[in-house]
């Protein structure tokens, strides 16, 4: 079983900026696809972003790309997500996942481990 811990949330304005973290449990988390989804208020879970075993290789939502960055540090067994130029539609709860792959995947059913979440609230 692996253990994924997200932090980093928080109350932000529009244009403002937040990085989100996720720890594994996971021994052979240098080995593993992540990736980041969010729901917001009413809405069905979506994905973010999603990045590779190695951090070689990432993958952004549309309504994210050039504003979120995707990255990990295997050695902390850590997963990032940057966000900068935040808007209110960006107001939800984020969530790690991983795979038991280590490719990435844009589908929340490629994902077999999830975090409890952290909010993110960006304020207009």
């Amino acid at each position: 079983q692996v253990t994924l811990v997200e932090s980093g949330g928080g109350l932000v304005q529009s244009g403002g900026s937040l990085t989100l973290s996720c720890i594994s449990s996971d021994r052979s988390f240098y080995n593993v696809g992540m990736g980041w989804f969010r729901q917001g208020p009413g809405k069905e879970r979506e994905f973010v972003a999603a990045i590779t075993y190695s951090g070689g290789s990432a993958s952004y939502a549309e309504s994210v790309e050039g504003r979120f960055t995707i990255s990990r540090n295997n050695a902390k067994n850590s997963l990032y997500l940057q966000m900068n130029s935040l808007k209110p539609e960006d107001t939800a709860v984020y969530y790690c996942a991983a795979r038991t792959h280590s490719t990435s995947s844009i589908h929340a059913s490629g994902y077999a481990y999830w975090g409890q979440g952290t909010q993110v609230t960006v304020s207009s």
